[in-house]
């Protein structure tokens, strides 16, 4: 066996391992929401599966579906939100040359390096005096600050690998700045702002720390459902690996729906 053959067999066993290190948790998450109570503190691969914790995290005092409709509408509404005005955002950064733009841009982008949990504690105060505390639209503004941030980012760099040509052309012609913004660089742009929003979405849908805090019980997100899972008895892990697959399941055929477009938008993201 030469060189170039132990390679390739050493690149696919380290490739299979850190594969296998990866899926191995999630697929032991989907075996046990199928296990019953006595099966799920046992490794044992020979049990009987049951759709039955399913239906108990739907029901009282669960009540998952309340959960998951939270998390929707938060996620949902954030992304719808967010995109818009950091495509519009990431547009000026990219294309207008003014004092202090750079700086600005930076700015913005600091508050990244922010962590959530200094942060937090304003948050809260605020929503309380606002009489916003357990609600959707307290997670919803709390979204929008953590993740618009990330998608200006995002987007302004598949903006800046657009050629301005055509801009300049259809400008000369006539056309308006925001006629040219939706008909050219909106169209053009488009797989980089359904990866942003992927993102945006992913980022909102898994947010824990600010729906722990912020809510109790009206606007409970699906994360901050798990911790229910812990009660007298111990951790239910049954009903908690089934609840952990109703929040992996939406992200998993979101993926495989725009597999082909999220892979162009970060191909064209990363040539300029």
């Amino acid at each position: 066996m030469n060189k170039k053959s132990i390679f390739w067999w050493s690149e696919r066993a380290v490739l299979l391992l850190i594969s296998c290190i990866v899926l191995f948790p999630i697929l032991w998450m989907f075996l046990t929401a199928f296990k019953r109570p006595r099966d799920a503190y046992s490794l044992s691969l020979d049990f009987s599966p049951t759709l039955s914790n399913f239906v108990t995290v739907f029901s009282d005092p669960w009540n998952l579906g309340d959960m998951v409709l939270n998390s929707v509408i938060v996620a949902s509404v954030t992304v719808l939100i967010a995109v818009p005005c950091a495509s519009l955002a990431a547009y000026s950064f990219s294309r207008f040359r003014v004092k202090g733009r750079k700086f600005l841009f930076f700015l913005i982008l600091s508050t990244q390096f922010i962590p959530a949990v200094v942060i937090v504690l304003p948050f809260f105060l605020m929503f309380r005096t606002l009489d916003l505390l357990d609600t959707r639209i307290a997670l919803i503004i709390v979204n929008l600050a953590i993740v618009t941030p990330f998608v200006i980012w995002m987007i302004k760099g598949f903006i800046d690998a657009i050629p301005t040509d055509s801009e300049e052309a259809a400008m000369i012609d006539g056309a308006s700045r925001l006629r040219v913004i939706r008909d050219i660089v909106l169209p053009m742009a488009a797989p980089g702002i359904l990866t942003s929003s992927i993102f945006c979405f992913i980022l909102t849908w898994n947010e824990f720390l600010f729906a722990l805090i912020l809510t109790r019980r009206d606007a409970v997100t699906l994360p901050v459902g798990l911790v229910s899972f812990r009660t007298e008895r111990g951790d239910l892990w049954e009903l908690m690996s089934a609840a952990g697959v109703m929040i992996t399941v939406p992200i998993f055929i979101m993926a495989l729906l725009i597999q082909k477009h999220f892979t162009r938008g970060m191909t064209a993201g990363a040539v300029k």
